[in-house]
């Protein structure tokens, strides 16, 4: 099972600068919500990761 997380970042999309909003079950429902609440700016970028739950695996 896979849970995409949405993220507004800066441009250069660098980690430290990534805020969290919310969690989807498919990414086309992570974009249309960010174009929804009008995400996108000229200084800003939408980052989706994906990250699969019930996954287990030696470390």
């Amino acid at each position: 099972m896979s849970v995409f997380l949405l993220f507004q970042t800066d441009s250069w999309k660098s980690k430290a600068s990534r805020v969290f909003f919310v969690a989807f079950d498919s990414r086309a429902k992570a974009l249309d919500y960010a174009k929804y609440n009008e995400l996108f700016w000229y200084n800003s970028e939408v980052v989706v990761i994906e990250v699969i739950l019930n996954q287990f695996g030696e470390v």
